[in-house]
């Protein structure tokens, strides 16, 4: 399975099986979360077996349920695009997990912040942005509803097939609350324009709208401008 396929069939999922990873794919997925940290310079750390970071606690959209491993996503505060390089890095954790079997979850708030501190290092200078929740999922979760590829870009029936792509797969990118606070605009033959539109944790969100938007349209294809 590749990314433009786990992302086809990921979905959010918050209750999970009582059943630990096996110790095979935790090993893969940590190479490949130490692989992301030596490009971006981020210091995210995969806790397995932490069955206090979720325990007992509600959010209005229902309770998370047998989350036993996550990423704790962790960046120096001096870095000005902290927030946008852990979208944009956590998303592709996030999407290897899905590629050996695993559901997830993104989570800013609901956990148990003791719990996860406790069990990861953090120096000073640093700081929690984030988690995700990986695990066996008791279903496979749901598709939400998008915006229109229209609402989200200038996208016309005329525009390259890399462009219309690369909208499609950003339009599945999860954001918080759903909320898609985010416009992508084609400027000339191949340049392109990712807005940020605001919102809560849009920073996050905004990085991976771009890595969605560069797995569909493939990196070779087109160059952001401001």
């Amino acid at each position: 399975m590749d990314f433009l396929e786990a992302i086809d069939k990921r979905h959010t999922v918050r209750n999970y099986l009582d059943k630990d990873i096996e110790e095979d794919k935790l090993k893969l997925l940590q190479e490949y979360i130490d692989a992301q940290n030596y490009e971006s310079g981020l210091k995210f750390q995969l806790i397995s077996n932490d069955r206090e970071a979720f325990c007992g606690l509600e959010v209005h959209y229902g309770t998370f349920e047998g989350v036993h491993s996550y990423i704790a996503l962790i960046g120096k505060t001096s870095n000005p695009k902290l927030e946008e390089l852990t979208g944009y890095y956590g998303q592709k954790c996030l999407l290897k997990a899905q590629t050996l079997g695993l559901n997830s979850c993104w989570i800013a708030l609901t956990f148990n912040k003791r719990s996860v501190l406790d069990r990861c290092k953090i120096l000073k200078g640093e700081k929690l942005v984030a988690i995700i929740s990986i695990g066996y999922g008791k279903t496979q979760g749901f598709a939400h509803n998008s915006k229109s590829l229209i609402e989200l870009s200038s996208i016309t029936a005329d525009s390259p097939e890399w462009f219309k792509k690369g909208v499609e797969i950003a339009s599945k990118a999860p954001t918080a609350r759903n909320q898609q606070q985010f416009y992508i605009e084609r400027v000339g033959e191949s340049g392109v324009r990712i807005k940020n539109l605001g919102g809560e944790y849009s920073k996050i969100d905004y990085g991976i709208v771009k890595l969605h938007f560069e797995l569909g349209a493939g990196a070779d294809n087109f160059h952001y401008v401001d």
